[in-house]
């Protein structure tokens, strides 16, 4: 399997695409598990303590609540996008690349 070209030399992008497909609440379990389980490599890179969604939160300065805003603005999202498309519903991961490309450009 190979990388995707996203992510070459900006392992944080990864991350950061984790957290905000986490909070819509569309991540599968194993992968959250699996970021859970790299944590300790994590606070060795960042230099930062605690969940790897708190290492997001703290290297990006986010707010408390951010998870919550980014669910919010999905699931309105997603309501208008089925409402447009016949009831298809939105890919979350195409949702995840153009909010974290259009409010955290990299």
């Amino acid at each position: 399997m190979s990388e995707d070209p996203r992510y070459k030399g900006k392992p944080f992008l990864r991350l950061l695409d984790s957290y905000v497909l986490s909070a819509t609440g569309c991540m599968h379990e194993d992968a959250e598990k699996a970021l859970t389980a790299i944590e300790p490599q994590l606070h060795k890179a960042y230099g930062l303590q605690g969940s790897w969604k708190s290492i997001v939160e703290q290297r990006m300065n986010f707010p408390a609540g951010m998870q919550g805003a980014i669910r919010e603005v999905w699931d309105k999202g997603a309501m208008k996008f089925m409402e447009a498309n016949g009831g298809t519903p939105p890919d979350p991961r195409e949702f995840t690349r153009h909010f974290v490309d259009t409010k955290f450009p990299h």
